[in-house]
């Protein structure tokens, strides 16, 4: 037991001086290399805690090797950037001034709901509320905010790529029918909307396929 606890506590000293050797970047937003680091790290420092038949000295160079490779690919990211965006990957700008960028989503393996659930976490709860928006190397959503919100109303997603989200549709009191002769008024099919949604106001943000979006007005007979 008392040989745990020693072996436990040098490794915890040692892991605790090479995390803070590696940068506050490792405490906060982490890059993708530095996440896989990271879990490589909690995996070697596990084996000689929990396994006393294992040198301790094994776990400590294993840890220190990790290290001195974090330290390598650090230098490699400074002096040359084509390897910085191969191994952290660069910014992906998901939304223009022509709406929403659907190469840039399905680039990042993302959808439209994936897009909308980041700007409400960042505080944005309309696809127009923002010039710009952008998934940094980290994963983190930034964003070039308008000056003024377009609305303080929830919007609510009808369609997604293509396809309708039947819940949100009855919600609003849109029959198959009522969205049907919207698309056709807009000269679109169901399957070309990159995205359509509407907030309690009526005020409907939508977007064609290869097109700018449109900020539409509609009646809506839910609430939410």
């Amino acid at each position: 037991m008392a040989l745990i606890f020693i072996r436990t506590t040098i490794i915890f000293v040692v892991l605790l001086l090479t995390m803070r050797l590696m940068g506050k970047s490792q405490i906060g937003e982490m890059q993708p290399f530095e996440f896989v680091i990271s879990l490589v790290i909690a995996e070697l420092a596990c084996i000689p805690m929990a396994d006393t038949s294992i040198p301790l000295f094994y776990g400590i160079i294993a840890i220190a090797t990790i290290f001195i490779l974090h330290e390598i690919v650090w230098i490699l990211q400074l002096w040359f950037k084509p390897v910085k965006n191969i191994i952290s990957g660069k910014p992906s700008v998901v939304i223009n001034k022509d709406g929403i960028d659907e190469f840039q989503l399905k680039k990042n393996n993302l959808d439209v709901s994936d897009l909308i659930e980041s700007m409400r976490v960042a505080g944005y709860f309309n696809l127009d509320d923002v010039y710009y928006g952008l998934y940094e190397a980290n994963g983190s959503f930034s964003a070039l905010e308008k000056e003024e919100k377009a609305s303080d109303s929830l919007s609510l997603t009808l369609i997604d790529r293509g396809k309708p989200d039947k819940k949100n549709l009855a919600r609003c009191g849109f029959t198959t029918d009522v969205i049907n002769k919207f698309l056709k008024d807009n000269g679109a099919k169901m399957k070309e909307v990159v995205v359509m949604t509407v907030n309690g106001e009526g005020r409907v943000y939508f977007q064609k396929r290869g097109e700018h979006y449109k900020i539409l007005q509609c009646e809506v007979n839910g609430q939410w």
